[in-house]
């Protein structure tokens, strides 16, 4: 991890993980990202958002006017939604619901695309045909941990 700065996308699934619950891999990835640390950069996309709000207003739908009012302040930065051409252009490489996340992970030009989900993510891990590495929250913390403590320790 030698260059300025590392860029991660979050699958839905983590985000909604660190937001609801108060413990854990992505609460503390969402924590660290809210250090607004100068060498590391969160994406999601809108694709993303809309599954978050989706699935807040089905389980926890008093949640959403407090997610609406907050999360827009978060310091992650929205992948606007896949044309239907570039949907197209990787249909079949993950589960087709998917497709719009790995689109958009790719536009965000990242480095990690961290999700919980390993049923439909797991092939695309051992593959080397993307410019980011698919990696659970746990796993991407044990990568990034080191490095921030490292960057953030005086220097003597």
């Amino acid at each position: 991890m030698t260059k300025n700065a590392v860029r991660i996308f979050l699958d839905s699934n983590v985000i909604l993980s660190g937001l609801l619950s108060d413990k854990g891999a992505p609460k503390i990835i969402l924590d660290i990202l809210s250090l607004k640390l100068s060498f590391l950069t969160g994406l999601t996309g809108q694709y993303n958002i809309i599954e978050i709000e989706r699935n807040i207003k089905k389980k926890l739908p008093r949640a959403l006017p407090v997610y609406k009012k907050y999360f827009p302040k978060s310091t992650i930065k929205i992948i606007p939604l896949p044309s239907a051409e570039e949907i197209r252009k990787y249909s079949g490489r993950v589960s087709e619901k998917d497709v719009p996340v790995l689109v958009s992970a790719i536009k965000g030009n990242v480095d990690f695309l961290l999700t919980g989900d390993k049923r439909h993510f797991e092939k695309l891990k051992n593959l080397r045909k993307y410019p980011f590495a698919v990696v659970s929250p746990s796993e991407f913390l044990d990568t990034i941990l080191p490095e921030i403590i490292k960057r953030l320790s005086p220097k003597t």
